[in-house]
Order: C-alpha cells, then sequence, then structure tokens
C-alpha cells in the first residue's frame, strides 16, 4: 500500500496528476461499466465468444469476447521511450511539451479507471489511467489485465504493507496525440515520481508494459528483484518442491515453459508468465497481474484455450459453419495478434509463492550455444542476464531497418528498466553468489544451422527440475557446462565452432564496452568474467589453428 507522499512532486508529476481532476473527467468504477463503453465503442466487433465464467470476473454472465483493431502499429515501440533521468531527458525537456498535450485534451471526455498493481499484502500498488472518450477498448482492456478495484481487493489493500516514500501510479495516454518532432509517439516515463505519459501510442501493449514499468520501479526501490519472466513451482514424487524462473522477450518460449504441465509428471503451481517481484529480504515472489496478454498465432480457432479469453486485439473475425463471429486468431490480418486471457486460463494458477527460487533460466537465441547451458560462476551468471541475447519479435515495431533475425542484447530481458542497469545485476549477484540460485541457460533458437525443437528444450528443462542431468564441461570452460544432447553436440574441434562461441562473447564484451553512461553501464567485474571466457577461447583457437 502506498501513502499519500507529498515528496514525490516533479513537474511531469504535478502536470499528469492535475489532469485527472478535471471537469472533464467521469470515473470509471467497475469492469462491467468499462464493458459497456467498449461494447459501444465505434469499431468494436462484438463477438458470438462467450466470456467464460464472466460473473467471476466482475462482468455481466452474458458478456461476450470484445475484438478491437489498430491500423499499422501492432507492437511497442522501444524508440519512443524518454526516460527522466537517462542521458539528456530532464524534467525541463518535455514538461512544455506535456502541458501542452494536456491542455488540448481538455475539449475531449476523459475517463479516469484505477487498478492495483501487485496480487498480495505485501506489494500492492495503485495505479491510475486517464484516457479520452474513443478508446474505451484500451480503458476496458488496462481494466481487466490488472486487477480492478473490489471489495475483496480493496480490503486486501488497506491492510497491505506500507511502501514508505511512494504514491499511487498516475498515467495519462492521449493515442490520437500528434508531434511532428515525435512522429513514433512518446512514452514520458519520471519513473521517480511514479508516472507516466502515453501519447500518440495505440497500442495496448504500450498501456499494460507502461504500467508495468512503473509497478517494476517501484518495486526495485523497495527491496525487490523486478522481473520480466514467468516463475513456477515443482512438486515432484520425494515431496521435494523446485522453483524455477525463465527470463526471456516475446516469442522466447517463456509462456509456453512457464504454462508446461509436463504431462502430469510433478504437481506445478504458476505464478506468472510474464512479471513478478521477488523480494530480496526473503526470497518470496509476488506477481503482478492476474491476467495473460498472450499472442493469438498459437492458437487457432477452435483451440481450447480460446475458451478463457476476454478480449482481442489486432486480430481477423469470420463466420463460423454456424454463422457465429468468431475471432481469426492466426496473424493473418497482421503480425503480433493478441488477446487477454483470464485467470482461469491456468487451473494451477497461484499470486504468492513463498519458496525461494531454486534456478534462474536465461532464455535466449544464440546460434552458438548448445540447448542447455548450467553456468557454475555467479559473475558469469549474472552478467549473462545483462547480456541477455535473443531475437527480435513481431511484438515490436521495428524501426530503422532493423532486422527480425538479428541477435540483440536486452538486459534481463527487460526493456522496461528506468533505473540504472547495476542495480539489477547487483541484485541478481546476490541470488547467485549469496542465495545459492543456479543459473542455467536455454537456447530456444537454432544451434548452428539446426533448430532446437521445443521437445528438446522440454527434456533439458525437466532435466534442471529433477537434477539428474549428465553435465559436461563446455568444451575448454570448466565453469559452464553442457549436457550433450544427440544431434546437438558442440564440436570443438572445428575452428569455426569456436570461432563462432568466440563471437558470441566478443559481442557481449563489445556491448559492455559501448555502456559508457550510467544507465547501462556494469561493474568492472562483470567485464572482467567475459574477458576471462574470451582469453581461454582465443588460446585454444589459437593452439587448434597451430595443431
Amino acid at each position: 500500500m502506498t501513502t499519500q507522499n507529498t515528496g514525490m512532486i516533479s513537474r511531469i508529476r504535478s502536470t499528469i496528476e492535475t489532469a485527472f481532476y478535471g471537469n472533464n473527467v467521469i470515473q470509471i468504477k467497475s469492469v462491467q461499466e468499462a464493458y459497456q463503453l467498449a461494447k459501444m465503442s465505434p469499431g468494436t466487433v462484438v463477438t458470438d465468444m462467450d466470456v467464460y465464467n464472466a460473473g467471476a470476473l466482475g462482468l455481466e454472465d452474458d458478456a461476450k469476447v470484445l475484438l478491437f483493431n489498430d491500423g499499422e502499429v501492432t507492437g511497442r515501440c522501444a524508440a519512443a521511450r524518454k526516460i527522466v533521468g537517462d542521458s539528456g531527458i530532464t524534467q525541463d525537456t518535455y514538461s512544455g511539451l506535456l502541458r501542452d498535450a494536456v491542455y488540448a485534451s481538455r475539449g475531449k471526455k476523459l475517463y479516469h479507471a484505477q487498478v492495483y498493481v501487485g496480487l498480495h499484502s505485501d506489494f500492492m500498488v495503485k495505479a491510475n489511467l486517464l484516457i479520452p472518450e474513443g478508446h474505451e477498448n484500451i480503458l476496458y482492456n488496462w481494466m481487466m489485465n490488472f486487477q480492478a478495484t473490489s471489495a475483496e481487493y480493496d480490503a486486501m489493500y488497506k491492510t497491505s504493507k506500507v511502501i514508505e516514500g511512494e504514491s499511487e501510479i498516475f498515467i495519462f495516454s492521449d493515442p490520437d496525440w500528434v508531434c511532428s518532432d515525435h512522429p513514433l509517439g512518446m512514452t514520458l516515463f519520471d519513473s521517480d515520481h511514479n508516472c507516466a505519459a502515453l501519447l500518440g501510442m495505440k497500442y495496448f501493449g504500450e498501456h499494460k508494459k507502461g504500467t508495468l514499468t512503473l509497478g517494476w520501479s517501484i518495486g526495485s526501490r523497495n527491496g525487490y528483484v523486478p522481473c520480466h519472466g514467468g516463475l513456477k513451482k515443482y512438486t515432484l514424487d520425494s515431496g521435494k518442491t523446485f522453483v524455477a524462473s525463465v527470463f526471456g522477450l516475446s516469442g522466447s518460449g517463456k509462456s509456453t515453459l512457464t504454462h508446461y504441465k509436463h504431462d502430469g509428471k510433478y504437481d506445478i503451481e504458476i505464478l506468472h508468465d510474464d512479471a513478478f517481484l521477488v523480494s530480496h529480504e526473503d526470497g518470496t515472489s509476488v506477481a503482478l497481474e492476474p491476467a495473460y496478454f498472450d499472442k493469438t498465432q498459437d492458437y487457432p480457432a477452435g483451440c481450447p484455450d480460446n475458451k478463457f479469453l476476454i478480449s482481442a486485439q489486432n486480430c481477423g473475425a469470420t463466420r463460423d459453419e454456424n454463422g457465429k463471429c468468431v475471432l481469426l486468431t492466426e496473424d493473418i490480418r497482421n503480425g503480433n495478434g493478441r488477446a487477454i486471457k483470464s485467470k482461469f486460463w491456468a487451473d494451477n494458477r497461484v499470486d504468492f509463492i513463498e519458496e525461494k527460487m531454486d534456478a534462474i533460466i536465461w532464455l535466449m537465441k544464440d546460434p552458438a550455444m548448445p540447448p542447455v547451458l548450467n553456468i557454475d560462476d555467479p559473475v558469469l551468471a549474472a552478467t549473462m542476464g545483462a547480456t541477455l541475447a535473443t531475437k527480435r519479435s513481431t511484438a515490436e515495431r521495428i524501426v530503422d531497418n532493423a532486422q527480425m533475425d538479428t541477435l540483440v542484447i536486452e538486459p534481463y530481458a527487460n526493456p522496461f528498466r528506468t533505473y540504472p542497469l547495476e542495480e539489477d545485476f547487483n541484485k541478481f549477484l546476490k541470488m547467485f553468489r549469496d542465495n545459492g540460485i543456479q543459473c542455467y541457460i536455454l537456447n530456444t533458437g537454432h544451434f548452428g544451422s539446426k533448430k532446437i525443437t521445443k521437445e528438446v528444450t522440454l527434456e533439458c528443462l525437466e532435466t534442471i527440475v529433477e537434477a539428474d542431468g549428465k553435465y559436461v564441461p563446455w568444451g575448454p570452460l570448466q565453469n559452464v557446462q553442457t549436457i550433450n544432447m544427440p544431434g546437438y553436440e558442440p564440436d570443438w574441434s572445428s575452428v569455426r565452432y569456436t570461432e563462432s562461441v568466440m563471437g558470441a562473447f566478443e559481442k557481449r564484451m563489445s556491448y559492455l564496452s559501448a555502456s559508457d553512461n550510467l544507465f547501462n553501464k556494469l561493474p568492472s567485474e562483470a567485464a572482467k568474467s567475459v574477458d576471462g571466457v574470451l582469453s581461454v577461447l582465443k588460446s585454444m583457437c589459437k593452439q587448434s589453428k597451430i595443431a
């Protein structure tokens, strides 16, 4: 629970929060009210698909899945993010532009909604969204994705742990905003003061991740490790538990691995597949949102999972054999079709896990890496997370002719960080070094040119859970081990392969060397750990060429 902190004042915060109290603002007090507004909003497709267990979600029993589509843009745009405190971005730089944006909204009807970020009394923050008439579907999706206020959660919030020095989150959004100086739109974050402005952003994902960005920042300041990933607890036949977390960007397989039930081999509890916090104090984990914002391309019409849809975005619609209006979900209309699925999708869902994590798994798409690696060195483990390599997905709005198959580095798979990277590095290092958490890498892309199948990845995951993998050193690297999976054996006798591994680590070293501003700079021990790996590889490669 946050307090009314009068010290949390800034030009941007004051500009945003003041807009919430205008005489053109209408309070939306329930998800049912938001549903009715979205249902009647121009362009909404009211399908004939029922919302499962709608009453338990605060909706009328006859609620239908609503579809709303955007135009050209169907993904997040990292290039539009401006973070106050980052290099060259100050309160003065953007406060005038923001005042004009709020001023321009005075002739519009604005909707104000509230939700909770955090689903356990250990961590709950109230968030507020202000958005103009005409964007009722964004409003509805936001309330359904997070935990809308209700008698149950209002009572939980009142008795939740007080987060001293913080205040509620305030987000001002105007998707219709246009500025020639910002053709991509702008997402402006003043995370030190728990506020943001989302300008020119019609894609709902900007609102979801924008809200999580501020929630993660609050957690980071208050003894938590912000996590963009999935977490699940396994209970084995022996009664032993194993808590594993997977970190990866959209398309890396984190949702698949988080929700996989392993054919009933284990008793499984799922915290979430996208956003959670881990306490540094006691190792417990808290989910930040009840619902799931998932890609629809893997869920064709008739898929049983579609039973749990609440709403959909950027999907086609068609008539089935009975003349019913249904979703066309396989990314035919565009890439990155999305849907919000209710908490009922995972029948083993929990909002809090008391047991400490046993393993952190970085999900990468790096062709130099075999299907699974185990890293013994805590510094290298934290550094590999800080230099997590993967490929872009359709969830992102790609600009400047960037290629989808380009290998990119995204620290800890969290492009929504608004604080110095060193803070995350030190927190993960502490978990590896002091808390005995194991570190693994699962390559969910290709090994060389050979695709690593879902079945191979799941087999590797089970060996991690059951601690029965036969690990051997990864070539000359004694503090990095692998399992020689049939068909994916590293050929260290090949200079070409050794050079490909060197290239993977040289890319990381280049990233660390280029991160010279305070926002992305890491302690020298990070570069030293990568340099140690490169020294061993260069020595081996040199000897091979001599031989």
